[in-house]
C-alpha cells in the first residue's frame, strides 16, 4: 500500500503540472489513453480476454460517468491547490462510500461509522475555514466533487465485482474515460506538445504501477490492516510540494486534514475488531 499511494502520488504531481497546459477534461482523456496499452497487455498476459463480454453496461456507463467526472474536477482542482491540500479535502472519500453504502449497497452500517462521517465534515470545515481562500474557492469544491464522484464511483464499483471481473472493471473504465472524455474535449483540444510526451509516458506507467500495488496489497493483506496506509498520501503531498514547489499547508489545513484521517482510522478500527471477534470461535 505504501508503493501504491507513492505511485499516486507522482501521478497525481504530473496531473498537476498537465493541469496548467491543457484542460481538464483533455487531461482525463490522456490518462484514459495512456493508460489502455499497459491494461491491454496485462489481460493478454493473463490471457482473460473472454472476462470482457460478461458486463452489467449500465452499471459501467454509470461507472465511466463518475469515473470522467472525478478526473476532470481533480485535475482542475490542482491547478491551483498544492497536493496536500487538495489531499486533505479528497480524505473524505473513505467515510462517503461508507455512507453510501447503506442506502445502495444494502449494507449495515455501525453507529461509529456515522460518527466517522460527522467528524469527517468538521474535518473540512476546520481546513476550509476561517480562510477559505487557502483553498482558492472554486478549486478546493471541485477537490470535493472528486470526492464525491470516487466515492459513489467506488460504491458502483462494488455492485458490478459482484458479476463482472477484475479485468473488465479496469478495461471498460479506461476506454469509457479515453473516448468520453475525448468526445467532451474535442472543442476544446490542445495540440499536445512533444515534450510533454515524458509526463504522459509517466503518468501511464505510474497510474498502472499503482494499481497493481493496491491490488496486490488488498489481496494478501486484511483489509482493516492495509487501509490506514492510505493516508500517508498526505506525506507524499508534504514532500512533493515542498520539493517541487516550494509550499507547505497552514495549520488548519493540517488540523483539518488530522481531525478527517482520525476519523477514518475510527471506521478501520471498529472493522478489525469487528474482523477479529467474528473470526475467534469463542465468541460465536
Amino acid at each position: 500500500m505504501l508503493v501504491a499511494v507513492g505511485f499516486f502520488a507522482f501521478m497525481d504531481t504530473l496531473l498537476k503540472m498537465l493541469s496548467g497546459r491543457y484542460p481538464a477534461l483533455q487531461v482525463a482523456a490522456m490518462r484514459g489513453w495512456v493508460a489502455l496499452p499497459l491494461i491491454v497487455m496485462w489481460i493478454q498476459w493473463r490471457g482473460r480476454w473472454h472476462t470482457l463480454r460478461h458486463v452489467r453496461w449500465r452499471l459501467h456507463w454509470l461507472r465511466g460517468a463518475l469515473a470522467i467526472c472525478m478526473l476532470s474536477f481533480f485535475t482542475y482542482g490542482l491547478r491551483q491547490l498544492p497536493l496536500a491540500n487538495a489531499y486533505t479535502l479528497f480524505f473524505v472519500a473513505p467515510i462517503l462510500i461508507t455512507l453510501l453504502s447503506a442506502p445502495v449497497l444494502g449494507e449495515q452500517v455501525a453507529p461509529v461509522h456515522w460518527w466517522a462521517v460527522a467528524g469527517g465534515m468538521v474535518g473540512i470545515l476546520v481546513a476550509l475555514r476561517p480562510d477559505i481562500g487557502a483553498f482558492n474557492g472554486w478549486y478546493g469544491l471541485a477537490v470535493l466533487g472528486s470526492a464525491v464522484c470516487y466515492a459513489a464511483s467506488a460504491v458502483v464499483g462494488r455492485l458490478c465485482s459482484r458479476t463482472d471481473s477484475s479485468e473488465s472493471l479496469m478495461f471498460w473504465l479506461m476506454v469509457m474515460v479515453a473516448l468520453g472524455s475525448s468526445a467532451l474535449a474535442a472543442p476544446y483540444w490542445v495540440s499536445v506538445q512533444p515534450a510533454d510526451y515524458w509526463l504522459l509516458a509517466g503518468l501511464a506507467m505510474t497510474g498502472f504501477g499503482g494499481q497493481l500495488a493496491i491490488t496486490e496489497a488488498f489481496r494478501h493483506g486484511q483489509a482493516s490492516a492495509v487501509a490506514p496506509f492510505e493516508y500517508t498520501a498526505l506525506a507524499w503531498g508534504l514532500g512533493v510540494d515542498w520539493l517541487l514547489w516550494s509550499t507547505l499547508p497552514d495549520r488548519y489545513t493540517l488540523l483539518g486534514g488530522a481531525i478527517i484521517i482520525v476519523s477514518g482510522l475510527m471506521v478501520v478500527r471498529h472493522e478489525n475488531a469487528l474482523a477479529k471477534r467474528l473470526s475467534d470461535p469463542l465468541t460465536h
